[in-house]
């Protein structure tokens, strides 16, 4: 694998690509966690609630850093773009590249493949009929629960890596951190098939001014696939 330094050798009048380490998506969340107080308190966003539309306006946001800022033109952000694998499934937002040919620990990455997926809900889950709680984690009937999503393999297969954003709502983040730890070791103690005390979130980051925090959790996954990381980025609306 090429250094970062080589990442613009010229092989023939064809570039190989842009190599970067698996560390590099570390640096990806950390952009994206940067700009969603930004993209939050920008003058001129219409102020809406439904997940759809804060999902495209924060992607209409994160493109337009990102083709100003030097080291991320490298990068387009797509909304409801299909699943790699699941094709009937749709991530809610998709990280890939713009006209560049990515490599990433020895993956190949073009315009056609996302680089990191992203699951968005709100919090607290919208009142309805259907819809249940506890949804960001999982839901008692289906399969629409947003980590639950990842731990079954219906989003993010080919991936052992992705992110979920929070839109927070009503309350605050320390107290939606208390409440989600809740449920999961209420998953495990009622013994909710797939579901453990290591499905639980950690706090890694709260940014207090900025009313943005970082958790992370790892878990398994059913057909066969590894461990997948979530890095978990709320934002107090």
């Amino acid at each position: 694998m090429l250094a970062d330094d080589d990442a613009d050798i010229q092989t023939g009048g064809l570039s190989p690509g842009l190599h970067r380490p698996k560390t590099w998506l570390d640096e990806l969340v950390g952009f994206i966690l940067q700009q969603l107080p930004i993209w939050r308190d920008r003058e001129g966003r219409r102020p809406v609630d439904a997940e759809t539309h804060l999902t495209s306006q924060l992607c209409a946001h994160l493109n337009g850093v990102a083709r100003k800022t030097n080291g991320w033109d490298i990068l387009q952000f797509r909304v409801e773009e299909p699943d790699e694998i699941q094709a009937a499934r749709r991530i809610d937002l998709a990280v890939a590249p713009a006209g560049e040919v990515i490599w990433i620990d020895g993956r190949r990455h073009d315009d056609f493949d996302a680089l990191l997926p992203v699951e968005c809900k709100r919090l607290p889950t919208p009142v309805g009929r259907d819809r249940d709680k506890r949804e960001y984690l999982r839901v008692a009937r289906g399969s629409t629960g947003g980590v639950q999503r990842f731990k079954a393999g219906l989003h993010g297969a080919s991936h052992e890596q992705a992110v979920m954003i929070a839109y927070v709502q009503a309350g605050d983040i320390l107290n939606w951190v208390r409440r989600v730890d809740l449920w999961v070791r209420g998953f495990a103690r009622t013994r909710i098939i797939g579901w453990s005390v290591g499905d639980r979130l950690s706090v890694v980051e709260h940014d207090n001014p900025n009313r943005v925090a970082v958790l992370r959790s790892e878990h398994d996954r059913e057909l066969g696939l590894p461990k997948i990381l979530l890095e978990h980025l709320w934002v107090e609306m």
